[in-house]
């Protein structure tokens, strides 16, 4: 599978539930846990956290 592919699932799962896109772009983490927090908040402020992640990070 190539790594745009990757990517591509990570953002669809992350969309899904923003927490496994993170965890699985950078594993457990400062990351994982803003974004559990995040999400906690608000389920946007998740998601757009972790495409930011999957984006940058990756």
């Amino acid at each position: 599978m190539s790594e745009g592919a990757k990517d591509f699932l990570r953002i669809l799962l992350a969309v899904l539930l923003p927490p496994l896109g993170v965890f699985l772009q950078v594993g457990i983490g400062k990351h994982f846990w803003i974004n559990i927090i995040l999400t906690l908040f608000g389920y946007l402020p998740g998601i757009i956290h972790a495409v930011w992640v999957i984006a940058k990070v990756g």
